[in-house]
């Protein structure tokens, strides 16, 4: 048995990957601890509840909830913050609080906690495995995202590129344990890095989370969803495939609404769509396979605007095929690898392509046997292709490769080692 961290930057709740894992490597026998961090106190209460049943321990590593004692904290790690970006803005200087929230802490708790294994998720982890490793201490990574690659390039200028991509290089030449979300961009990252691509785990879902389809009745119902509705997201596009949209057919978009999302979004609508345009917002994890198990065709239409973009595959995709949703996904190539392997779910369209997406809707959505044909494929593959079940194994030999070395002594501080590292004491 080995023990094992697991870092998020975040709530427990909103991480269904990292939750995974660790319940996956404590059913196959091993101590585990998911240290994240708490600044909302429903989302906390949501944990709580959430770790009541799971194999896997739970650890806030920070505290910034509105309570007693924590406000003048938030405020200094919001100081702190700032100050960082804008040394970075005038200087070029990098700061871990670049980031976010953590990066430090995570440190000090992999170095008090002496595991055998401290396996990171968020861009804050991507600071702290660089240092643990310098430091001697064993590092996996989950590159969840190309982190330095996936923004707008007008979000670049005030971001620390050159560094991410600094640590990226370490953590893929120097972990013991990587993963990644795809094969397409595991391959990305070997190019990159000029090293062995991280092993692939698929974003799926358990077996036991997924919703059979619903008989498709009445209008047919579009869904999209993301954390925010707002630009970058396809919506663009799918705004302008509206007018050519035929039948009774309704777009029930999920999210966050904010007041610059609805100034953004209400000119693009077309007029005769302003009636048949649902909003509705988020709701848990547990909850929104059965709120999309409601609908008829999920759209995953993603813009490859950056290598994230293009070689990740979104996490709704996998939730569409989990609820039973016929599914149109635009062709990048993360989207590609899955799709490609289940025509009969759904459709691969060109991105930013209105024609193409109104072409796909329309094939669906106006012969009921062919998309209920389609929703059973998505379930089918779902339950059998890309359950999580069918990732397990994956998972538990990266881990197994990483724990070898353990019988050999770990790298003492100030020594040359064949691989190039000279640890040090006091990183």
């Amino acid at each position: 048995m080995a023990k094992i961290l697991i870092f998020i930057g975040a709530h427990l709740c909103t991480a269904p990957r990292p939750q995974k894992e660790a319940a996956a490597l404590a059913q196959a026998g091993h101590e585990v601890t998911l240290c994240g961090i708490w600044f909302d106190r429903e989302l906390a209460q949501r944990d709580q509840a959430l770790i009541a049943d799971q194999p896997y321990r739970f650890q806030p590593i920070l505290d910034f909830r509105p309570q007693a004692g924590a406000a003048l904290q938030r405020f200094g790690i919001r100081i702190q913050a700032r100050l960082a970006r804008e040394a970075f803005r005038r200087w070029q200087a990098f700061s871990p609080a670049l980031l976010g929230y953590g990066a430090r802490a995570m440190y000090r708790r992999a170095r008090q906690a002496k595991a055998d294994l401290n396996i990171f998720h968020s861009e804050a982890g991507l600071w702290a495995g660089a240092a643990l490793i310098k430091a001697g201490v064993p590092v996996g990574i989950d590159f969840e995202d190309w982190f330095s690659d996936d923004l707008l390039p007008s979000a670049l200028a005030t971001r620390p590129v050159a560094k991410i991509r600094q640590l990226e290089s370490t953590l893929m030449h120097h972990c013991r344990y990587k993963l990644t979300t795809s094969h397409a961009l595991a391959a990305a990252f070997a190019q990159a890095y000029q090293t062995a691509p991280p092993a692939v785990i698929y974003n799926a879902f358990p077996r036991s989370e997924g919703v059979a389809p619903r008989p498709s009745e009445g209008p047919i119902k579009l869904h999209w969803f993301s954390h925010t509705i707002g630009p970058g997201r396809g919506l663009e596009t799918l705004f302008q495939a509206l007018p050519a949209i035929h039948g009774s057919v309704e777009l029930h978009l999920r999210g966050n609404y904010p007041p610059s999302s609805q100034a953004w979004m209400e000119p693009l609508i077309p007029q005769a769509w302003r009636s048949r345009i649902l909003i509705h917002p988020l709701v848990t994890n547990a909850e929104l396979p059965h709120k999309i198990a409601e609908h008829d065709i999920g759209l995953a239409l993603e813009t490859p605007y950056c290598g994230n973009k293009q070689y990740t595959i979104s996490n709704k995709l996998f939730q569409y095929l989990q609820s039973g949703l016929a599914t149109i996904a635009t062709d990048t190539a993360g989207q590609r690898e899955i799709m490609a392997q289940i025509p009969a779910a759904g459709a691969l369209i060109p991105c930013d392509d209105p024609v193409a997406l109104a072409t796909a809707i329309n094939g669906l959505g106006t012969n009921r046997d062919r998309l209920q044909a389609a929703k059973q494929a998505a379930y089918g593959a779902a339950q059998n292709a890309f359950c999580y079940e069918t990732q397990i194994p994956t998972l538990l030999n990266a881990l197994d490769q990483a724990l070898a070395p353990l019988h050999k002594p770990r790298k003492q501080p100030g020594t040359l080692y064949p691989d190039g590292w000279i640890t040090d004491a006091t990183s």
